[in-house]
């Protein structure tokens, strides 16, 4: 797990920007990108190891959110599922109990976090450290996450909202050791 995570860092360290898919179209440009990770943000329990294994064919890092896969469930199997049946390197998701599945087959984790108040920015520190990155939405509140850089020992991925290499920029500059998005347009800056 510790080799797995090392070269998860160094990927993103090359490459920090994540290619977020949503749809086959974003993963044919994802393939051909310089992006080292890919996220998938679509797919269903039909076609998620097929849709996986050619971004792994790729040499990509292969995240899932197994919040947005069809026919996957809240409950922990979902985790074992994605270990035992895909060849994906981490799971994303918001679910705490998800993350600690995950983990214990072997995962990388992800956990996806949405700020919009301070109730949210405190669950962020108070849950945050089971995953192996936190996830912060949206990406373009440079001072929360400078803030919250300060305060987790995780590694922090920007989502949500980024348009522009400014606020990639901005969200680097504060703390994030990587972005995601799912603009093509930003996958090569």
């Amino acid at each position: 797990m510790e080799r797995k995570r090392r070269e998860f860092v160094e990927a993103i360290q090359r490459s920090p920007v994540i290619a977020a898919l949503k749809n086959d179209a974003g993963l044919e440009q994802a393939l051909q990108s310089d992006c080292s990770t890919v996220f998938f943000l679509y797919g269903t329990i039909l076609n998620i190891a097929s849709l996986v294994q050619r971004a792994k064919d790729a040499d990509k890092l292969v995240f899932v959110h197994a919040d947005l896969i069809e026919g996957l469930t809240a409950k922990d199997i979902t985790a074992d599922f994605l270990a035992q049946s895909t060849a994906a390197d981490g799971i994303i998701s918001t679910r705490p109990n998800l993350i600690r599945q995950a983990k214990t087959c072997g995962l990388l984790t992800v956990q996806r976090f949405f700020l919009f108040d301070s109730l949210s920015l405190e669950n962020v520190l108070r849950q945050s450290s089971n995953a192996d990155v936190v996830d912060l939405l949206p990406g373009t509140m440079p001072r929360v996450l400078a803030r919250i850089a300060h305060k987790v020992r995780q590694p922090i991925i920007a989502s949500g909202l980024l348009t522009d290499k400014q606020d990639v920029m901005a969200a680097l500059s504060a703390g994030a050791q990587a972005v995601s998005t799912t603009s093509p347009a930003l996958w090569s800056v």
